[in-house]
């Protein structure tokens, strides 16, 4: 079987698939120039779309985890659920705030290494206080800990897309 060959235009004639292709056009400046904000035209924009702090993220981390801990807790009738529901939402919010603090507090120096330095000690953190959660609570709740653990994982999300939609209506 021999596969069919391709007709090749002859001479000067374009194919139709040069037809779409010039490369003059890439010398040309399609966006047009970016013109600079005015203190006013900036401020109006700020208040069209404020900005998330990730104090109030944690914030909303810590209160989403103490009040899946108490539905456990209240649900089960089973203290170890309470507690290990509460020590997963201590696992993803103290590593949180110490990573916060590294980044944003005030001696904090800004840039993508201190960044990743600081989500590398977080992760760390993460893996260790997980790894001390058998010694820590006892009797250990694994199915509380761990949906706890997702859902306050999640919580950011959620958070993010409620402002997001708070920008949206306004």
């Amino acid at each position: 079987m021999s596969t069919p060959q391709r007709s090749r235009p002859r001479g000067g004639e374009k194919s139709v698939h040069d037809a779409d292709f010039d490369v003059s056009d890439w010398s040309k400046d399609i966006d047009p120039p970016v013109e600079p904000l005015t203190r006013e035209e900036a401020q109006a924009l700020i208040a069209k779309h404020p900005s998330m702090s990730v104090w109030q993220v944690l914030a909303a981390q810590t209160l989403f985890g103490v009040l899946v801990a108490l539905l456990w807790g209240g649900l089960s009738r089973d203290v170890s659920a309470l507690w290990s529901s509460l020590y997963a939402t201590a696992v993803v919010v103290v590593p949180g705030l110490l990573m916060a603090r590294g980044v944003f507090g005030r001696n904090a120096r800004r840039g993508v290494g201190r960044l990743l330095i600081w989500e590398v000690l977080k992760l760390g953190l993460i893996c260790a206080l997980l790894a001390m959660a058998p010694q820590v609570v006892q009797p250990l709740n694994w199915v509380a800990l761990l949906v706890t653990l997702v859902l306050v994982l999640k919580v950011v999300g959620v958070v993010l897309l409620v402002g997001q939609r708070r920008c949206e209506k306004s």
